[in-house]
């Protein structure tokens, strides 16, 4: 993609300029600024687009205690910041320039749809984008594709409607050559674009993976992303917040009618029925090189996906086994935990009455006390700047 850009600044500098150092200098200087704006504001902007919220330990137990499980398995020195999109669709992504700079942020949906080992399988997922830093790589793609294509749309304008360099002087001898610079441009200008884009894609996919087999190392437990992945794409919901260029970023293609039918070439994500049974072809074993072997059986090639500098001396790591199914009222437990935060989101605060009713309450509430509507019993409401009891604990 780097070589891409620079042809592309150095042959549309000798078509419009009729210097390709004077291309070069303005494909870098705009690779540069965009690029200072991706690296220090990047995970700001896209945490912004989706609509996520941050979120401390107090306002979803559950999901905190996941990711500092993830946290450690990964081997992480720094918290991930957690974020929560209130949004019905199943998804998640990570953000973040580096390890000690990171987010990962989960749809409202995927709280309430995932238990705990599917909880887990994606967060590791998400976990393992930041260890192998995934989220930095595709960072850096985006921002070459991105100027790429601005370089390519704004040349293409100035040369069909403002004129060539050297247009002029074709009569006295140099119109041969001008024609071939031009004729070169032209088709730099139409598939260098097209050539970016399929090897950000291609770069995507593999990425994929390799968060795959990571997420089953360090869960150890396949099965967990596998089933995670299996309720994600019964969901017919589309993410509302997610747009083309943020697409890559997601565990999976958040456009759900492209992601089915969209080819191999033209698709940021495997199909995911191909990562399940992946993850499911690792015959009881938990470890890169178990992952490496199911993915080159599928394709039944001697390519693997994981680098062969991580399966050097990498042990192979049996599966645990799943302790017990979930019971119906952790599935409820589970829901009622979303709920509350999506009403927190919402300015609600939560008393708890002595017959077990929580009562939401919107902030601008007048009154100092609430009577509640199971056992009548009236609720004192907390004073001004003063903490619940529940969020005390």
């Amino acid at each position: 993609m780097g070589i891409l850009l620079l042809l592309v600044g150095y042959f549309l500098g000798l078509a419009i300029f009729g210097s390709g150092i004077g291309g070069l200098i303005i494909a870098l200087v705009v690779w540069l600024v965009i690029n200072l704006v991706a690296y220090f504001q990047g995970d700001s902007i896209l945490l912004t687009m989706s609509g996520a919220r941050k979120i401390s330990r107090d306002d979803h137990p559950r999901l905190y205690n996941v990711v500092e499980e993830m946290k450690i398995a990964s081997g992480l020195e720094k918290m991930p910041d957690i974020y929560v999109i209130d949004d019905p669709a199943l998804n998640a992504f990570a953000t973040g320039r580096d390890p000690n700079q990171a987010s990962v942020a989960i749809t409202s949906g995927l709280l309430q749809k995932l238990n705990r080992d599917e909880l887990q399988g994606v967060i590791a997922h998400e976990i393992s984008h930041i260890k192998n830093r995934d989220v930095l790589l595709m960072a850096l793609c985006s921002v070459l594709l991105g100027t790429i294509v601005i370089l390519a749309w704004y040349a293409s304008r100035i040369m069909f409607f403002g004129g060539v360099h050297g247009s002029r002087r074709s009569s006295r001898g140099g119109g041969q050559a001008q024609l071939i610079i031009l004729a070169v441009a032209i088709v730099l200008i139409i598939l260098a674009p097209i050539m970016a884009q399929l090897i950000y894609f291609a770069v995507s996919r593999r990425r994929e993976y390799l968060a795959d087999a990571s997420a089953a190392l360090y869960t150890r437990y396949p099965e967990g992303l596998a089933s995670a992945l299996e309720k994600i794409a019964a969901s017919p919901i589309e993410l509302k917040s997610a747009n083309r260029a943020t697409a890559p970023m997601y565990i999976i293609n958040p456009f759900r009618s492209e992601g089915m039918g969209a080819s191999d070439l033209t698709s940021t994500h495997p199909p995911i029925s191909e990562r399940i049974r992946i993850l499911r072809s690792m015959a009881g074993g938990a470890s890169l090189v178990d992952y490496d072997k199911a993915y080159r059986q599928f394709h039944q090639s001697g390519k693997g996906v994981v680098p062969a500098s991580a399966l050097i001396g990498a042990p192979t790591l049996p599966a645990r086994q799943l302790e017990a199914p979930e019971k119906e009222p952790e599935r409820i437990e589970r829901v009622r935990e979303t709920s509350d935060l999506l009403w927190k989101f919402s300015d609600y605060s939560l008393v708890n009455c002595e017959c077990g009713t929580k009562l939401r309450v919107p902030t601008k509430f007048k009154g100092d006390s609430i009577r509640c509507s199971h056992c009548g019993r009236v609720n004192p409401l907390p004073a001004a700047g003063q903490k619940s009891q529940e969020e005390r604990i």
